[in-house]
């Protein structure tokens, strides 16, 4: 299977992010939008990073989308572990109800 072996043309990661109730969402989400999209400039494998805050008021709508490109699974791994952002990720852990994620072969 070709995800396992890197030979993919490039893969597409995609975050969905619940905050907790408790949470100002959209001074959370504009905070979290400029930290993640900063990470562009700061992580050589992330080619292309979206950030999208919601405006859908309904009950099953989540408050953040991320949606980043890489060039294959390595890059996504190193993105992962990159401390920019694992500074990002600690900040959303304090933020964060829940998260789906999705990867995909584009």
């Amino acid at each position: 299977f070709y995800i396992f072996t890197n030979k993919i043309a490039m893969l597409r990661h995609i975050v969905m992010i619940k905050l907790k109730d408790h949470v100002d969402v959209r001074l959370v989400s504009d905070e979290f939008k400029v930290l993640l999209e900063a990470l562009e400039q700061s992580i050589d494998s992330l080619l292309k990073i979206e950030v999208g805050l919601n405006i859908s008021t309904k009950a099953s709508a989540q408050d953040i989308v991320l949606i980043a490109d890489f060039d294959n699974v390595d890059g996504l791994n190193m993105y992962r572990v990159h401390p920019e952002h694992v500074v990002v990720l600690d900040y959303l852990k304090e933020v964060m109800e829940k998260a789906a994620v999705v990867d995909y072969i584009i």
